[in-house]
């Protein structure tokens, strides 16, 4: 299994910053993607972008692409997700998930962390 914490959510005003940080420990040889994926209330829950472990490849929804940056530390076994220029859209609970492949779509996820709320003041 792998088990995955997320932690760095919390309120910020629109247009502010947040990190938000993924660990991650147990069977790392069953990674090669890790995604952030996030949920509104009332709503489905939403890919917004992956890193692959191996060769560092991303990949970002067109709703955070040029102000979400994914990130790792290899030595940490973490995964980060810089959110800048933050709107009340990107309100929601947001989830770091394992993948044995690549992957872009939530069922190709194994493991799931608990998720951080991260909510964006108007």
């Amino acid at each position: 299994q792998v088990q995955l914490v997320e932690s760095g959510g919390g309120l910020v005003q629109a247009g502010g910053s947040l990190r938000l940080s993924c660990a991650f420990t147990g069977r790392t040889d069953r990674i090669y993607t890790l995604g952030w994926f996030r949920q509104a209330p009332g709503k489905d829950r939403e890919f917004v972008g992956c890193i692959s472990w191996p060769n560092y490849g991303t990949y970002y929804s067109d709703s955070v692409k040029g102000r979400f940056i994914i990130t790792r530390d290899n030595t940490e076994n973490t995964v980060y997700l810089q959110m800048n220029r933050l709107n009340p859209e990107d309100t929601a609970v947001y989830f770091c998930a394992s993948a044995p492949g690549w992957a872009i779509r939530d069922h190709d996820y194994e493991y799931w962390g608990q998720g951080t709320q991260v909510t964006v003041s108007s």
